[in-house]
């Protein structure tokens, strides 16, 4: 059975899950669905057409759902989805998608959203992903598993950043980031792999020896970027250099980050 606050306000139509708890002065709107264990607490707000997955943890002022901040919507039908056992912290903010973005915003399982964390229309993040404080995700961004985008950093809209990647703190990306990349600084410069990262999910040595040399030869082999990402394809059998170069030979709508 779920708890609700004399002084929360849960609109007709509204999805339940069992065992949720909603705080005081929350607000849930009629097309929203919680899962079963959600927490609201008090004074967020839960809008639009938005479906929290199980055991998510969303925080006061945290608002959840609201439409677009983007002049071409015209208060089209969108979505957004947010996966099981995420926390989104104080004062975050995550839209629902826009109609020419393909309608879905979409957050994965055990996501941390921390104080003041934006999601973007049309954005999708993977599991496990960590924005710190403050860290602006633009709409159609698209985040793998595990990355980490550090505080007061913002990512550029259309911008992909490859599983397991970590961006440091206020740095601005514009361009697309390898997986398990490092980037850092103002402008936001690929400066190397995320070792620890990799380490700390258990990948093998051999694996982070094949990724490093993998790296160095994006950097300093012959021909353009894109040239040597296909002879790397074509010549390795890590799985984890594969994931790299399947990611840089997709189609995407900005330019790379370039190791250097």
């Amino acid at each position: 059975m779920a708890e609700i606050h004399p002084s929360a306000i849960v609109e007709p139509g509204a999805v339940i899950g069992e065992g949720c708890s909603i705080g005081p002065f929350a607000v849930i709107g009629p097309e929203v669905t919680l899962g079963p264990g959600v927490v609201v607490k008090s004074h967020a707000v839960v809008t639009g057409w938005t479906e929290i997955g199980a055991e998510t943890v969303i925080f006061p002022f945290a608002v959840v759902g609201e439409v677009p901040q983007d002049l071409k919507y015209k208060g089209e039908r969108t979505r957004l989805f947010v996966g099981a056992r995420c926390r989104i912290r104080e004062g975050a903010t995550l839209n629902l998608g826009t109609e020419g973005g393909g309608g879905v915003t979409r957050v994965g399982d055990d996501c941390l959203l921390m104080t003041g964390a934006h999601v973007g229309h049309d954005a999708t993040l993977g599991n496990r992903v960590i924005l710190a404080n403050q860290a602006a995700i633009a709409g159609h961004c698209w985040l793998g598993d595990d990355v980490i985008v550090g505080g007061l950093s913002g990512v550029h809209q259309w911008v992909r950043v490859g599983r397991g990647a970590i961006i440091g703190a206020v740095t601005m990306v514009t361009n697309d980031v390898l997986p398990h990349g490092l980037v850092q600084a103002p402008r936001g410069e690929l400066d190397g792999l995320n070792l620890v990262g990799l380490k700390r999910r258990g990948v093998s040595r051999a694996e982070i020896t094949a990724l490093r040399a993998a790296y160095q030869m994006l950097a300093q082999g012959e021909g353009t970027f894109l040239d040597r990402a296909r002879r790397l394809a074509d010549e390795t059998e890590s799985p984890h250099v594969r994931e790299m170069t399947d990611f840089i030979l997709a189609a995407t709508d900005r330019s790379f980050l370039t190791p250097q």
